[in-house]
């Protein structure tokens, strides 16, 4: 990362099952990926141009960026000058208990739009992820629950169905467990299509209209959230790299900076910091 560039991320126990990520990226691109959670972030300063399903979109200063989950987007400067951002990862269980709580009981939490302008939004999650970074367990605790439950009543609906015909849709499902069942020895797309019971192109446009992405870039997808959690529980970055698949620890790194934004020495250093 160059010195024009900074990036810290790390999980708050005061915080339980919430990410964060403070940045400031010129030359860094995040290639396209998915989280298993949402993505909420308020841009600080510069442009942030992502695409997201399809669309591109560019945040500027003060705007708040809204990725649901297993959705698949980009990251990269939408000027020159780069931009920098505060980033909240909370889980899907995480939205979920909130939005129960509010007595919203349409399930999964949908973000319609991506980019939205609501200053009081984007002051109070500036101010709920620098409460996080002093320690202040009780003011972030407290304001970030209060900032999810403000986004869920403006800006969330119910979460729409996805558009595929049933056979497509069970064989993309099937599709799916394969994949997480073989992380280290995935199939080839047409060993993959037979054992569910497809054709290869057919599934791989059900799969791509599904997920966002093709099967072999949601495998690694797969194999960065795996690491994540292997990282956060004291495993060697060298080690997680034959875990989950990757050749080597350069190509464990090289995935997963370009997926989660900070090396995975770094991920692990944070999350050994805040256990203690």
């Amino acid at each position: 990362m160059s010195e024009a560039e900074r990036a810290r991320f790390w999980r708050h126990p005061a915080v339980p099952e919430v990410d964060l990520l403070k940045a400031r990226y010129v030359t860094h691109r995040f290639s396209r990926h998915v989280h298993d959670g949402y993505a909420i972030g308020v841009i600080i300063a510069g442009v942030e141009e992502f695409d997201y399903r399809g669309s591109t979109h560019r945040a500027g200063a003060g705007e708040v960026v809204l990725v649901n989950p297993d959705a698949a987007h980009t990251g990269q400067a939408g000027t020159a000058g780069g931009w920098a951002y505060r980033m909240l990862y909370p889980s899907v269980a995480a939205i979920g208990e909130i939005a129960t709580e509010l007595g919203l009981t349409y399930g999964t939490p949908h973000f319609p739009e991506q980019v939205v302008r609501d200053p009081a939004v984007a002051a109070l999650m500036d101010r709920a992820h620098q409460a996080t970074e002093r320690g202040d367990d009780l003011t972030a605790s407290t304001m970030t629950r209060t900032l999810f439950a403000r986004l869920l009543t403006r800006h969330a609906t119910p979460r729409p169905a996805v558009g595929l015909a049933p056979e497509g849709a069970r064989a993309v499902r099937a599709a799916l467990d394969v994949l997480h069942e073989r992380l280290v020895d995935p199939p080839t797309l047409e060993d993959l299509a037979r054992v569910v019971g497809a054709r290869p192109f057919p599934l791989l446009r059900a799969f791509k209209e599904a997920t966002g992405l093709p099967p072999h870039a949601y495998l690694n997808s797969l194999r960065v959230r795996r690491a994540r959690h292997l990282l956060r529980s004291g495993v060697r970055p060298a080690r997680v790299a034959a875990e989950v698949g990757f050749t080597d620890q350069a190509h464990l790194s090289r995935h997963f900076k370009r997926v989660v934004g900070v090396p995975p020495a770094a991920y692990q250093r944070a999350a050994e910091t805040y256990k203690k």
